[in-house]
């Protein structure tokens, strides 16, 4: 029966990549829709042949990787349940060492492996994509030590709330997703505090903004808006990427502005005020903390539903998945698979949400701007610098964008700046 059900595992998980092939590839129409014709929404009007067919290849592809690995990493701990992988790596851990918590860190160390040696080649994949199309700049050294980084973060995380998760399962099997939801706030909390000044210089080196006539004029800026800044910072990732971002990180007196060189390199100082004050919006509005608010809630319901389908999925095929107990810790991949499915099932919600927010963003940094034409060539060189679609799919714009697309964001500016003509 294990058999035949992973075998089933593996043709669904290749008869949905087809179909996710066959829908990016021949299906889906990213075409401009005729009304936004010669607009400066159309990509024709900035973009060149070269440019147009690039485009639109490593987006396809792009988006084929990102459907391809999350139901991999599902097949992956699927697998590892079915065929005994879990049972075996807890005997290994159990007769390494008498120490219950040591034990789990071993258990755990040999899952993440076997994890993160299965969705390399994606992962190395989307990598060589990024090089080939001269999105990314990076070394093969580098991006190995951003991988590393991440795979000790991710474990050193799991190595706290997998032992507190399953001492709460065993004390309180019914109610253990609401005690380990109420101590996930405080972790939530902190580690969203140290995320500036801990996490994110192991990747990279952060400095306040080195073009002080520019700092004076975000400040000004950020003044108009009644922000309490007294620095912007600028992180080096041109040895990366040729992308340009700008992003607001952190809580409390940890909150940054962060611009990348990119940004400063390929965008003059008007197009950069317009893109920090959509960033100072994020502030103004408190978007963060709607965020961490939505990610909480998500993550109670989230945790509830693992708790009844981990249950519900023992009960049922509990000796195919080698599962007599979900309080064991060898039912570990089932949680993580659990999980993960109900992210990503809640990531239309998700993003929408974020979407209205960087709306709202782009409403308010062209109305402190006013100038719409560095608003506008600001995202069209968002477009070249990162190969973006400007009318991507629609199951692309539902499960990925987190921000609205280029059609969207652009023709709204278009309005504003017709707007603007006509007073």
């Amino acid at each position: 029966m294990a058999r035949k059900m992973g075998v089933y595992a593996v043709l669904g998980y290749i008869l949905y990549g087809l179909l996710i092939y066959w829908y990016l590839f021949y299906f889906a129409d990213t075409s401009l829709p005729f009304e936004y014709e010669g607009s400066k929404a159309d990509p024709t009007t900035f973009l060149n042949g070269r440019e147009l067919m690039l485009t639109e290849e490593y987006s396809k592809i792009r988006n084929l990787l990102f459907f391809l690995s999350t139901p991999l990493e599902w097949l992956l701990y699927f697998l590892i349940l079915l065929f005994g992988l879990s049972k075996a790596i807890k005997r290994w851990a159990v007769g390494s060492s008498r120490y219950k918590l040591l034990q789990t860190a071993i258990y755990l160390i040999w899952l993440s492996i076997f994890a993160y040696v299965a969705t390399f080649p994606l992962s190395y994949i989307s990598y060589s994509l990024a090089k080939t199309y001269n999105i990314s700049t990076q070394s093969f050294a580098s991006w190995m030590k951003d991988e590393l980084i991440d795979f000790w973060i991710n474990y050193g995380t799991w190595l706290i709330i997998v032992p507190v998760l399953y001492w709460l399962m065993k004390k309180s099997k019914k109610r253990w997703w609401l005690y380990g939801w109420l101590l996930s706030i405080p972790f939530t909390l902190f580690m969203m505090y140290l995320q500036p000044v801990v996490i994110d210089p192991l990747y990279n080196d952060f400095y306040p903004l080195q073009n002080k006539e520019l700092e004076t004029k975000i400040l000004a800026l950020a003044n108009k808006a009644e922000i309490p800044a007294q620095h912007v910072f600028e992180v080096n990732m041109s040895d990366e990427t040729n992308a340009l971002n700008a992003y607001v990180t952190g809580i409390g007196s940890n909150a940054r502005i962060v611009l990348w060189d990119t940004t400063l390199n390929k965008l003059n100082d008007n197009q950069i005020l317009f893109i920090m004050a959509h960033e100072m919006c994020h502030y103004v509005e408190k978007h963060i903390y709607f965020g961490i608010a939505g990610y909480l809630l998500i993550s109670l319901l989230g945790l509830y539903l693992a708790y009844r389908i981990m249950n519900w999925a023992t009960r049922r095929w509990g000796k195919e998945l080698k599962i007599s107990d979900v309080r064991d810790i060898s039912s570990l991949p089932l949680f993580f698979m659990v999980l993960s499915m109900l992210l990503f099932a809640a990531s239309p919600f998700t993003n929408f949400t974020s979407r209205y927010q960087e709306t709202r963003a782009d409403k308010y940094a062209i109305e402190m701007t006013k100038n719409p034409e560095a608003a506008i060539t600001s995202f069209q060189e968002l477009t070249r610098s990162g190969l973006s679609q400007v009318n991507p799919p629609l199951l692309v714009k539902i499960f990925r964008y987190t921000h609205p697309s280029m059609l969207d964001r652009i023709s709204m500016l278009e309005e504003f700046e017709l707007k603007q003509r006509n007073k």
